[in-house]
């Protein structure tokens, strides 16, 4: 249910659950942190989905038990770490905990038809701790008090506008490609030199 690629310096991390939206279960989970830790020697990594939704977050059945898994939070501080330039091509909705993966992401490139919401407040649930810090950082306090205080399904459209993702493309893996092509092109050592000054998340 997650696939790996390695194509030279470019590593693909792929979603693969689409008849169930992507949702995730902790294994998914454990094997999304295990293949970017893989890709620590990467210069760039893309990471994405298939099927008309990016993630619909926590799979129900293993809902119990993720709500206080650290798992999510491991994933994305592994992704915020990377050295290499972190790209999330959106193929369609993100949802939920999911959120996390794309908000530790450097570059977010989203389908036109793409959805943003992280439903913390009618769930019950806290969103994971680095979550709100990076969505202020990316969106503002208001988008972000919008979508988790307010329960704010963002088009992709009002997600550009305030910052929340950085370009939305029909073809969100070929866009990613693009802005891919300079790191993968220089030393991995100047790409993290310029995440360094630019300031990890």
């Amino acid at each position: 249910m997650i696939r790996t690629a390695r194509e030279g310096g470019l590593a693909l991390v792929t979603l693969d659950r689409p008849d169930k939206a992507n949702a995730l279960t902790s294994a998914m989970l454990a094997d999304l942190v295990a293949a970017v830790t893989d890709a620590r020697d990467a210069h760039a990594l893309i990471l994405t989905g298939v099927g008309r939704v990016f993630s619909a977050g926590a799979d129900l059945e293993d809902v119990a038990r993720l709500k206080t898994s650290s798992l999510w939070e491991d994933l994305s501080g592994a992704i915020a770490a990377l050295p290499g330039l972190t790209v999330a091509a959106l193929n369609g909705t993100l949802a939920g905990g999911a959120c996390g993966m794309a908000l530790a992401c450097d570059l977010r490139v989203a389908a036109p038809g793409a959805r943003v919401f992280y439903p913390v407040m009618k769930l019950g649930v806290l969103p994971q701790p680095s979550d709100p810090a990076r969505l202020v950082a990316l969106a503002g306090p208001g988008a972000a008090r919008l979508i988790l205080l307010g329960g704010a399904r963002m088009t992709a459209q009002d997600a550009l506008a305030c910052g929340l993702i950085d370009r939305i493309a029909d073809d969100p893996v070929a866009e990613a490609r693009v802005l891919c092509a300079d790191a993968l092109a220089a030393d991995l050592g100047h790409v993290a030199a310029i995440k360094a000054l630019i300031g990890q998340r």
